[in-house]
């Protein structure tokens, strides 16, 4: 995942360029997208229900970054699927459990359809942020 959103973007131009100050958000959650409609402008519209459906964002820790690049350091477990969820096809890490602001964003590596039962997993070091 590559892709910062025009909220981060701005932000830490502003912080590094204009010397306004940028607080970096308390945790950071991952969050699942079945598209990434609105995703780069920070207004998602696909995420995944939380209504009925065990869905919530998980917190996600990263590495120390090397050669412009971070992954992450702990394996992420979402609730078994109560409802289905759809196919994720995007991931977003943000700077809320709900709400809050799009952060990083990208396209999962293969799509996965999440049914009743069915759980999703991104092992340890298994998503990586990158700037270079």
């Amino acid at each position: 995942m590559s892709a910062a959103s025009d909220y981060l973007e701005n932000k830490v131009l502003d912080h590094v360029l204009t010397g306004s100050a940028y607080s970096q958000p308390a945790a950071r959650y991952l969050a699942l997208f079945t598209a990434n409609t609105g995703l780069e402008s920070n207004s998602p519209s696909a995420e995944i229900s939380t209504s009925g459906t065990a869905y919530s964002r998980q917190a996600v820790t990263f590495a120390a970054a090397s050669s412009g690049q971070s992954a992450t350091n702990a394996t992420v477990t979402f609730s078994t699927a109560t409802a289905n969820w759809g196919t994720i096809t995007h991931v977003a890490v943000m700077d809320q459990s709900t709400s809050g602001n799009v952060l990083f964003w990208g396209a999962v590596t293969t799509s996965k359809t999440i049914e009743t039962g069915d759980t999703f997993q991104v092992s340890s070091g298994n998503l990586t942020v990158s700037l270079a």
